[in-house]
């Protein structure tokens, strides 16, 4: 790791993943057990307001469809209402795929395959975020684990937050990759590639942003899921 990569703060060594970053070893840095918590926090930018319409649900698709991208009203002095979400697409070494995320409700489970979670939809930006859970004990289990975030085509996109996404590895320092590029109209971004390399589990990152969904992440990444439309209820 190049030591402008290392950053340090409340006492904690991280390590800040960057463009020319190198793979780096869970493995290694870790314990080689116990739970990899991955954790999702934004902050919104002051632009301007929102421009979901009251009342209205949130939509998701997942289906393949061209979508056109939203053109974003002129900023102003209003808090913009943001709204990211946490996922990952798994490929087992079984030859098992399948993604964890909120919309749809597949949370995923723990304690049998794919062995990852995810714990809560976080709506507002909460400084707890989303956090998912990967259950390290099971390495071998896994080949691959693309973790993404994504955004709702009813929301202003990624430049209007602050973006953060952190492996807390136990046994070993967090690794954080950071969501700051401006990337005005896209609506989904890939974060960091976790694959199994001869058993020892490798995490490069990605911050690859895409102008559709998860059907768009899934091909530039060839996992070949079937995606059909899904829904978030209305929140109350």
């Amino acid at each position: 790791m190049n030591k402008g990569d290392r950053t340090f703060g409340t006492g904690v060594d991280r390590l800040t993943l960057t463009k020319g970053s190198p793979p780096v070893s869970l493995t290694e840095l870790g314990t080689g057990y116990g739970t990899l918590q991955v954790n999702l926090h934004w902050t919104a930018r002051e632009e301007n307001r929102s421009v979901r319409e009251p009342g209205s649900g949130w939509r998701g698709l997942l289906r393949p469809t061209l979508f056109k991208p939203m053109e974003m009203p002129a900023s102003g002095s209003q808090i913009t209402s943001v709204d990211l979400d946490l996922g990952c697409m798994y490929e087992l070494a079984d030859g098992t795929k399948g993604v964890v995320q909120p919309l749809g409700e597949f949370f995923g489970d723990l304690q049998h395959a794919p062995y990852i979670k995810l714990s809560r939809d976080d709506r507002t930006g909460a400084p707890s975020g989303e956090m998912m859970y990967i259950d390290l004990g099971k390495k071998d289990e896994f080949k691959r684990i693309l973790i993404f975030v994504y955004i709702y085509d009813e929301t202003p996109a990624f430049d209007r937050a602050h973006a953060l996404v952190t492996l807390f590895l136990p046994g070993g320092p967090p690794i954080e990759v950071k969501l700051d590029k401006r990337a005005p109209q896209a609506r989904s971004c890939a974060v960091a590639l976790i694959e199994n390399k001869d058993g020892n589990l490798m995490v490069s990152r990605e911050v690859k942003y895409v102008y559709g969904f998860q059907a768009e992440l899934d091909r530039l990444y060839g996992f070949g899921l079937q995606w059909q439309r899904g829904y978030k209820p209305v929140s109350g």
